[in-house]
């Protein structure tokens, strides 16, 4: 199990806001799933239904996407999950096939709104802390730009710089891959975003996993608050 901690900068700096971990190892992300694609557009259907007639203004209304407008606007940026859910719902696509451990948790995510990150848990460099971004840091993306990350943002860090950014996503040296057997998903929970939803955010994702790999062995699922 990695070790992971938090900083007093993230504890003062973001009172009130919230990470969720769910680590598992001995995974199997080779295989197409026929669970997981019929769970899929199980979701979109649902979602569908659940949100029809929505506008973008509906959405932004909505409790946990405001938590989440509010903390992005700091940056003048819009949270990215809205846009998914709104291209999902509002323009008819359908979920994305990249690979099983990434669609658990993407699929996840539109259904409970939560940001969460999923990195392989063999490509970081531990141990990890979970931070705030300074005016000095930066991090190459997974296009391979690199970026300068603006001061205050909520970050998590390993030996070798920082692999998340809240505002600008995962680095490019710890994707989930099709060799990937080893995983940690992060959500990110600004102030405003309940403990409770961090937690069915990370049981949904795992009930994902278990579609497609049921032998995986669940090493972490815990909510660290400030």
């Amino acid at each position: 199990m990695i070790m992971i901690s938090t900083s007093d900068e993230w504890r003062t700096t973001h009172p009130g806001a919230a990470i969720g971990l769910l680590e598992i190892s001995g995974l199997d992300n080779h295989l197409p799933s026929t669970g997981l694609e019929l769970r899929k557009r199980q979701i979109e259907i649902h979602l569908r239904k659940r949100y029809q007639g929505f506008t973008r203004r509906d959405f932004q209304i909505l409790p946990l996407i405001s938590a989440y407008t509010r903390y992005y606007k700091r940056f003048d940026k819009t949270y990215h999950v809205l846009l998914q859910l709104e291209s999902l719902v509002l323009k008819g696509k359908n979920l994305p096939n990249v690979n099983p451990l990434v669609d658990a948790n993407f699929m996840a995510e539109v259904e409970t709104l939560v940001l969460t990150a999923g990195h392989d848990a063999g490509k970081l460099h531990g141990p990890l802390r979970m931070d705030v971004s300074g005016s000095a840091d930066q991090m190459t993306r997974m296009d391979g730009s690199l970026k300068a990350l603006p001061p205050g943002d909520m970050i998590m860090r390993d030996t070798q710089g920082v692999a998340c950014s809240i505002i600008y996503g995962q680095d490019e040296r710890s994707p989930i891959s099709a060799q990937t057997t080893h995983v940690l998903y992060v959500a990110y929970a600004p102030p405003g975003v309940s403990i409770e939803s961090v937690q069915t955010q990370l049981g949904r994702i795992m009930e994902h996993v278990r579609l497609f790999c049921p032998a995986g062995v669940l090493e972490r699922q815990e909510v660290l608050t400030t």
